[in-house]
């Protein structure tokens, strides 16, 4: 039991090893992309909510 574990936790690291880590550069740029397009579609969803809510109140 206790081999196969240590044999997992060294295959973790044989393939952690083999892995492309991104730069900070990239690290920056792709969490400034996310930040963004969360903004973006934060908006587009207060906007949506907005003009039901208009919509819905003039119904009413």
């Amino acid at each position: 039991m206790i081999g196969k574990i240590i044999a997992y936790f060294q295959s973790a690291r044989v393939e952690l090893k083999k892995v492309t880590w991104p730069n900070r550069e990239e690290i920056v740029q792709k969490t400034i992309l996310v930040i963004v397009i969360s903004v973006a579609i934060a908006i587009y969803l207060g906007l949506l909510d907005y003009i039901f809510t208009l919509l819905l109140q003039r119904l009413a």
